[in-house]
């Protein structure tokens, strides 16, 4: 009888430390889940998420629209009305991801045109998209995958955008039949994605990339927005649990998303552009991403910009920065 209390008394110690540890392992990844769901799920309900994320003030502070309105509606509007081809392609992963094709009347180059984070074509390229197209550009808006007509259910910050970006640089080259000078243009998430593409296979065609506003890397990004944004810095329990979360769901891990490495193997020069005042991705990633770029490179800091307005800021030296580059280059 002593023997059967004793079993009793301990098994009940077990369940209810195992039940303590199942309602604290439970506490700690429900905050890694919904931090993941609010910055890598995106397809289930798309659009109220994207208002919430609107919502955000320093999102508001550093959007186009804030400031110069009417000119990103104008350029908005434009970039509506052109008659564009839909174009499509499979990820390497198996989804369908879609862009839009607007050739120019007499080309001298081809420009692939990466957006940002939740962001569109039409919209991160607003401003500069009519300039390029005047300027003999043919213009190729890329839907990132979970964005758009694109498939895709996460944004993973670059670790499969590299490779989306990768392939519709393929998929110019293969109807390039002029072999054309071919440039990466991206702003935001879609710079970083275009940086980190540049440490792979590219067409021989691709001549330079310009990378307006680019993060270094999504672990440092995520840091500096619980930082600069919510006043929380320390999370490194935070980190571990959406790492976990992206690897098990997402298919990736936070550190494939890094242009470190990429920018170090990388031949071809790169233009960099970033706003001093932007709060959204700070303006110190550019110059570390100019600083470990082996290629040959340039880079323009506008010191009243916020984030993606320098083009808005300085139209005349962006488009001057932009025109002579090309014209280096091609």
């Amino acid at each position: 009888k002593i023997k059967k209390a004793r079993y009793i008394i301990m098994r009940d110690k077990v369940i209810k430390v195992l039940g303590a540890a199942s309602v604290a392992a439970s506490v700690f990844m429900a905050a890694g889940w919904s931090f993941f769901k609010m910055i890598v799920r995106c397809k289930e309900q798309k659009k109220l998420m994207r208002k919430k994320w609107f919502q955000l003030s320093h999102i508001k502070l550093n959007h186009p629209r804030h400031k110069f309105e009417k000119e990103y509606e104008e350029g908005k509007a434009w970039c509506m009305q052109q008659d564009m081809q839909d174009c499509y392609m499979e990820s390497k992963d198996g989804l369908v991801l879609h862009a839009y094709y607007l050739p120019a009347e007499n080309p001298k180059r081809f420009v692939l045109l990466s957006h940002g984070y939740k962001g569109s074509g039409f919209g991160d390229f607003a401003y500069t998209a009519r300039f390029l197209h005047e300027n003999n550009c043919n213009l190729l808006f890329i839907d990132q995958r979970c964005c758009g007509a694109s498939q895709g259910e996460y944004i993973t910050f670059g670790a499969w955008e590299q490779y989306d970006v990768q392939g519709w640089a393929y998929y110019i080259s293969k109807r390039n039949k002029k072999r054309l000078p071919i440039y990466l243009y991206g702003e935001s998430m879609g710079a970083a994605a275009v940086l980190m593409a540049s440490g792979h296979k590219l067409p021989a065609e691709v001549r330079g990339l310009v990378a307006d506003c680019g993060f270094r890397s999504m672990k440092g990004q995520v840091k500096d927005m619980a930082a600069d944004w919510f006043h929380l810095h320390w999370i490194g329990l935070m980190l571990f649990r959406l790492d976990l979360f992206c690897r098990a769901l997402a298919g990736f891990r936070m550190k494939d998303a890094d242009t470190t490495k990429a920018l170090e193997k990388n031949k071809r020069p790169v233009l960099f552009f970033h706003g001093e005042e932007d709060t959204y991705v700070n303006y110190k990633n550019s110059i570390y991403n100019y600083s470990v770029c082996q290629a040959p490179k340039d880079l323009l800091i506008i010191s009243e910009a916020r984030h993606l307005c320098s083009a808005y800021e300085k139209p005349e030296l962006y488009r001057e920065k932009l025109s002579g580059f090309f014209e280096k280059y091609d």
